[in-house]
């Protein structure tokens, strides 16, 4: 790995996802998005409901994930999330399901949360 490369790693309960040398990263935090490039200080942060995208030789990529931490040391961001699903994988149904618990839900911060996970995934589609 090169100084003008950064190590992602992305993890979930279930399995490590993906383990990668990237130019860039960009992932929704509990309070807006986080960028990181090479060379970044070291962070500790709790995620979001949101994306995370990654870039590799100009290209883009894109999952969705629902909370988490992510830390960056030495070169590294290592992102901890329950879910991690590719972009390409969501689908109109997704969102429509997370409108439905929205509708469904009694507690506000269950409901808000819906609100958040809809508008996410209808972000990547």
């Amino acid at each position: 790995m090169s100084h003008r490369d950064l190590k992602f790693v992305l993890i979930t309960p279930e399995r490590e996802v993906l383990s990668q040398s990237v130019s860039k990263v960009v992932f929704t935090a509990h309070d807006g998005d986080v960028g990181v490039m090479p060379n970044r200080a070291p962070l500790m942060c709790e995620l979001g409901v949101g994306a995370v995208t990654y870039t590799v030789g100009g290209a883009s990529h894109s999952y969705f994930i629902e909370g988490g931490f992510a830390q960056v040391l030495d070169g590294v961001l290592t992102v901890l999330t329950d879910k991690a699903i590719p972009a390409d994988e969501l689908t109109r149904g997704d969102a429509e399901k997370a409108d439905r618990e929205a509708r469904d839900a009694t507690d506000p911060a269950d409901r808000s949360k819906a609100h958040r996970r809809a508008h996410a995934i209808r972000a990547l589609l």
